[in-house]
């Protein structure tokens, strides 16, 4: 998708990421900038200044826990998934599921896709 549709599309958008997020920090642990090149990967372009907030968010909602750690000269932010993102994740797989299959039966002009 286009950077200008990403852009226009954001907050229909931030929900997907939010879910990749959680998805990766269920696998490992994860930084923001190893996760801002994995959301590139899928063709969203975020900035630090939007990641970022979103992780200090979702470890606010208790979806994350994060951890420091010295790298080299740096001290890198490392986030793992709770038990409530877990669930969280469960949840919104399950009606992700659904929902993708009702979307893509037809498109709202009734063409099958």
């Amino acid at each position: 998708m286009k950077d200008d549709l990403m852009q226009e599309h954001h907050d229909l958008l931030s929900g997907l990421v939010r879910l990749h997020v959680l998805h990766h920090a269920a696998l490992q642990e994860i930084y923001g900038q190893w996760m801002i090149e994995e959301l590139a990967e899928h063709g969203y372009r975020l900035s630090p200044g939007t990641l970022y907030p979103m992780l200090h968010a979702m470890e606010r909602k208790g979806y994350l826990v994060s951890r420091k750690e010295r790298d080299g000269r740096v001290w890198r932010k490392y986030y793992q998934i709770t038990e409530k993102g877990l669930e969280g994740l469960a949840v919104a797989q399950r009606h992700l599921g659904e929902l993708i299959k009702e979307t893509m039966k037809r498109n709202p002009q009734g063409d099958s896709l």
